[in-house]
């Protein structure tokens, strides 16, 4: 019987792989291996950029968006509609809303969303701090728009009902992205949620 069986080194970048989010097991030995033999691999460049990006890379003080600077590029942005703030539960949210081109305002990343089963409370997100940025521009004398632009999950609705909470009596406006059927999607692979969301959500055509 053979006794041979990965160098230690090995078996600790294994597990190191294991700890990334959808890698298990076999993947990480697979990416294990490819790192250590292919010729264009750069293991080195990884972990340099690796490195790197922890040294450098910080959340955004006022939005929670990735920043390298003071803060995040949109923040810095004076084109921007501050009376208009997209909230957002991560800060990779930001990414496609901002490629469909119709954000112009500015965002707030909550760092998740609300979950009791995983002990995810209000305190634990990034809630005081929206708070804060809306009762600034309120008594700055501006209007403001608040987007939540969050989950149809479980935690997503309790999250959003949660800040609707926080959000009554203040004078600001409150809206939730519209939801229903994607882009070149048919009524048959709609689940009954979505066909709901979609006519409760219909506008009108003239």
């Amino acid at each position: 019987m053979s006794c041979a069986d990965f160098p230690d080194a090995f078996k600790s970048l294994i597990a190191e792989l294991k700890r990334l989010p959808g890698v298990g097991p076999r993947s990480a030995e697979r990416i294990a291996v490819w790192l250590m033999q292919h010729p264009k691999a750069e293991p080195q460049s990884l972990a340099a950029a690796l490195e790197t990006a922890s040294a450098t890379i910080h959340p955004c003080p006022t939005c929670g968006f990735f920043a390298t600077a003071e803060s995040c590029g949109i923040c810095d942005d004076p084109k921007r509609d501050s009376h208009f703030l997209c909230v957002v539960e991560q800060a990779t949210d930001v990414l496609p809303l901002e490629r469909s081109g119709a954000m112009t305002g500015r965002y707030h990343c909550l760092g998740g969303k609300l979950s009791p089963l995983d002990r995810v409370s209000p305190e634990d997100l990034r809630i005081p701090e929206l708070l804060q940025r809306i009762d600034a521009t309120l008594a700055a004398g501006g209007e403001i728009e608040v987007v939540l632009a969050l989950g149809s999950d479980v935690e997503g609705e309790a999250t959003a009902n949660y800040i609707a909470e926080m959000l009554r009596g203040k004078h600001c406006r409150l809206t939730r992205i519209a939801q229903g059927l994607p882009a070149g999607g048919g009524l048959e692979h709609a689940d009954e949620l979505t066909l709901l969301r979609a006519m409760q959500g219909r506008r009108s055509v003239w």
